[in-house]
């Protein structure tokens, strides 16, 4: 094995991930005086939170009196199909109100009422108008505050830095190893509590709202080191991305669309979720809606490009413009005038609902290994509502902050296995030096279409058994045998692709396994061929065997007010 020069640093608390989570969270533990590193995959303040555009739920009760937490709890658990972790979804809605003041004593800026409260509006299968919002570009607001807020702390931040591997030693987290983007050199931080919010996995998908490095790094990362891992097979496809034009497709068309009054159409004019879901029609829950559209596609009632029509024409165009004013500059760009024409529609994938499995402080089942964000799993369930991932980021991101510097506190920084620190780069350097192989791009498009094709919104047991077989096959085939066109190190997108592969395998393959596994219909998981008999009232848990197996289970529920029907 050859000795490959690294550079490592020290500090108390590491956090991997830049966006809205680990924002939080780095503010949080430099808050308690420590020595807090946070990694970013890109520039900080590109992370995809700063795609959100809908809002941030909060049960204020501003525009409409009668919404509290309680209610917030129970549509969050009903939207969820019943599968949420009840003890954090109970966390999320009582810690809404004091996060968002905490975004605006940052500086955040939220549209008002009249009489100067934060405004608040109208998101699918929720009982109040709860979700506050600024204009249709809340997460960007967000973002922008908490860039902010990350500079008046002492966080020292290293963005474009690209973690590749937890460092475990004697059982607890010990930092990670991770390469510089910029300029190829192989890094090793270390640290006593190490806090994961390295977002979703979209990119699996061919069409995704996701951003280009939403590959599931976390994931994989967190597999590997033995963490368990919680209902994967729950993916929400987000009803509405764009169609066209191909370079747009499956960019997000943000659910206050729907929220502020838009209609769906098919190809005769018909408002079709007249037929799904009279009683709530567009405010139906996104997989609902997903599905629905879906159907009305398969049936032949689809636009010319495969989706639907989604029209707000029909607004008061000052209403459009003032709370709209991302969607017109977004479709403006594609030749449409939402204000005069409808939009073309279709699902897209969206969010991850699985994840890391925490507890209520956030601590994973590695001890000193914290999470937050759409890295972790069982606060959703089986189903996110609109509104909830932005709100998510905020109440977990601050609590894995602050419990990973009272962690660090307590226990002294572990050692690390300098074996296993080599094997790891000569893994990486092995990608530059291999002569022949399978290159990243022709590899990844492969996984992406297979995912898209087999493990999509309608699921059926023959196509998820191929999709599985397929993984495998990959696993064992491809990925050892991936080659880098370019071999430098310096700043080589071919080379973060290769790396990245990896990791979007082993997340694509716990996705294909937990939908195997779970033989009936609940949430964003759909079967065609459901099994009767299951009705799905538990979580499947993926852990790491002994030799590197992949190995599930189903679990209980945590049921702490509201027993599933």
């Amino acid at each position: 094995m050859d000795e490959l020069p690294y550079k490592t640093i020290l500090c108390d608390v590491l956090v991997v991930g830049a966006g809205g989570a680990g924002c939080r969270a780095a503010i949080e533990a430099s808050r308690l005086n420590l020595d807090v590193i946070m990694l970013s995959k890109e520039l900080i303040g590109k992370a995809h939170t700063s795609m959100a555009e809908g809002g941030y739920n909060v049960s204020l009760g501003n525009v409409d009196p009668d919404d509290n937490p309680e209610t917030h709890f129970k549509d969050t658990i009903v939207g969820g199909n019943y599968l949420n972790n009840q003890e954090l979804a109970e966390i999320l809605v009582n810690d809404a109100s004091e996060r968002v003041f905490d975004l605006e004593e940052m500086g955040a800026l939220f549209d008002r009422t009249p009489e100067g409260k934060i405004a608040q509006r109208t998101f699918g299968k929720q009982s109040w108008r709860r979700t506050a919002y600024a204009s249709d570009r809340t997460g960007s607001e967000i973002m922008i505050t908490l860039v902010e807020g990350i500079r008046k702390e002492s966080v020292r931040v290293f963005d474009e830095i690209f973690a590749t591997r937890l460092l475990v030693q004697d059982g607890r987290i010990a930092g990670v190893t991770a390469i510089d983007l910029k300029y190829g050199d192989y890094l090793v931080f270390r640290a006593q509590a190490v806090v994961m919010a390295t977002g979703g996995a979209g990119r699996i998908f061919t069409v995704t709202s996701n951003a280009q490095l939403d590959v599931g790094d976390g994931y994989a990362m967190a597999f590997e080191a033995g963490c368990d891992i919680i209902d994967m097979e729950m993916i929400q496809f987000h009803p509405t991305g764009m169609v066209a034009p191909e370079s747009a497709k499956g960019r997000l068309v943000t659910e206050a669309v729907r929220g502020e009054g838009g209609i769906l159409l098919n190809n005769k004019g018909e408002r079709f979720m007249n037929n799904y879901y009279p009683e709530v029609m567009e405010l139906a829950g996104r997989d609902q809606v997903a599905r629905s559209i879906m159907t009305e596609v398969l049936a032949g009632r689809g636009s010319p490009d495969g989706g639907v029509y989604l029209s707000i024409s029909h607004l008061p165009k000052r209403i459009v413009e003032f709370r709209l004013e991302s969607m017109i500059e977004q479709f403006g760009d594609a030749g449409v005038d939402i204000r005069d024409a409808p939009m073309q529609v279709s699902p897209t994938a969206h969010h991850f609902m699985g994840g890391l499995k925490t507890d209520t402080n956030a601590q994973t089942t590695i001890p000193g290994l914290y999470a937050a964000g759409e890295c972790t799993g069982g606060i959703h369930g089986g189903n996110r509502l609109g509104g909830n991932a932005l709100l998510d980021t905020q109440v977990f991101g601050a609590i894995a902050g602050g419990n990973a510097a009272r962690f660090a506190k307590e226990h002294e920084r572990p050692g690390v296995d300098r074996k296993e620190i080599q094997k790891e780069f000569n893994r990486l350097e092995a990608m530059l030096k291999r002569k022949e192989g399978i290159s990243p791009a022709v590899a990844r498009k492969e996984l992406t279409d297979l995912m898209w094709s087999k493990v999509q919104i309608f699921r059926k047991e023959e196509e998820i058994a191929y999709a599985v077989k397929e993984l495998k096959r990959i696993e064992k085939e491809v990925v050892p045998n991936i080659k880098v066109d370019v071999p430098i190190k310096r700043f080589n997108p071919g080379w973060h692709q290769a790396i990245e592969f990896g990791h979007m395998v082993i997340t694509a393959r716990m996705v294909a396994e937990g939908a195997f596994m779970r033989k009936g219909s609940r949430g964003a998981h759909y079967r065609v061929d459901a099994d009767p008999d299951d009705d799905g009232y538990y979580n499947i848990v993926i852990r790491r065997g002994s030799k590197g197996e992949m190995k599930l289970q189903k679990e209980d529920l945590v049921i702490t007010k509201i027993p599933p029907p």
